[in-house]
């Protein structure tokens, strides 16, 4: 009744899955799918199995709907945390999803972060040594502005994802990459063998991957040991 009631005020939901399946995760979505697609009583589960399989409901369940790993236990411990489920959800589910912390400290709700959490969930109290079963598994305040902080920096620090060069490394391309060099002295007209060459970090514009490349060229002037080599002195 809560997931059918819950579907139908329009509102974006975060649904928890502790102490759940993959199955009745399934069929938890399926009854929010049902309740969100139709405003009667189902019949019986079987309703709900075919909720999801209206291509609307999906989009409906996509555009409100964040799947919660939890593993309910307070505290929890890390080593019950299973991260790596989250994954299967994303995969399983093509939904969002997020992470109820209820672990002693940030290591785990970082982590989530860093493995593609999009909301994190954690308990939050003035003092650990208050009465009650959630204090124990709950950050201070001084502790979630840390948490805080440290999530913004996971954000900024996961990228876009293209492994290209950033900014501050081109910058240091010029001199961190290695280049081809003479590894000894080499007269005009000398046609280079891979004796003649070596790579090292000496800012020229020849990548240290064309060093085969330059086995039988001549030399157009001549070149002193540890300079760089350049096209415009190869024949």
């Amino acid at each position: 009744l809560l997931l059918l009631d819950a579907a139908r005020t329009g509102a974006r939901l975060m649904l928890s899955t502790g102490m759940g399946t993959l199955g009745e995760v399934e069929e938890a979505l399926g009854a929010l799918a049902f309740g969100m697609m139709s405003e009667g009583e189902p019949a019986g589960r079987q309703d709900f199995a075919a909720a999801l399989l209206d291509p609307a409901a999906w989009r409906l369940l996509q555009s409100r709907v964040v799947l919660m790993h939890c593993t309910t236990e307070y505290p929890a411990a890390v080593a019950d945390s299973n991260l790596r489920a989250m994954d299967t959800m994303r995969a399983a589910f093509a939904l969002p999803v997020g992470y109820s912390d209820h672990t002693e400290g940030n290591a785990m709700s970082i982590a989530a972060v860093a493995r593609g959490a999009v909301v994190i969930e954690k308990h939050f109290t003035l003092d650990r040594g208050m009465e009650g079963p959630d204090h124990a598994a709950s950050v201070e305040p001084d502790e979630l502005a840390v948490l805080v902080r440290d999530i913004r920096a996971v954000e900024l620090g996961l990228g876009s994802g293209i492994k290209q060069p950033g900014a501050a490394e081109m910058r240091n391309r010029p001199i961190a990459r290695k280049c081809v060099v003479a590894a000894r002295d080499i007269p005009k007209d000398h046609v280079l063998s891979v004796a003649d060459l070596t790579t090292k970090r000496a800012g020229g514009t020849i990548s240290a991957m064309a060093l085969w490349d330059l086995v039988g060229r001549r030399a157009s002037k001549d070149y002193g040991v540890d300079q760089p080599l350049g096209e415009d002195g190869l024949a």
